[in-house]
């Protein structure tokens, strides 16, 4: 005995077809963009290591004797300088 009538036509297929793959599409762009932003807070929280300040430096190389007292002046100038920033 045939069902004629009852069945899923032509439409029905492909628009159940669309959705599947619409379907998956989203689930994985989900995932793909949970992933990404999970990530990046992570990259964001990670510290940030800073190494000494150029003066810190410069009196260190002058307290162990690696420049005399008068290049010692000159370059704590310049480093002021550079602080400050042009015009300042």
């Amino acid at each position: 005995m045939m069902y004629y009538g009852h069945g899923m036509g032509g439409w029905g297929m492909a628009l159940m077809t669309v959705s599947s793959v619409l379907f998956w599409a989203l689930m994985i762009a989900g995932v793909v963009a949970m992933v990404y932003y999970t990530g990046r807070d992570l990259q964001r929280s990670r510290p940030v290591m800073h190494g000494p300040a150029p003066q810190q430096m410069l009196a260190e190389r002058f307290a162990r004797g690696d420049i005399d007292e008068e290049e010692y002046k000159r370059r704590r100038e310049i480093l002021g300088e550079t602080a400050r920033g042009p015009g300042g």
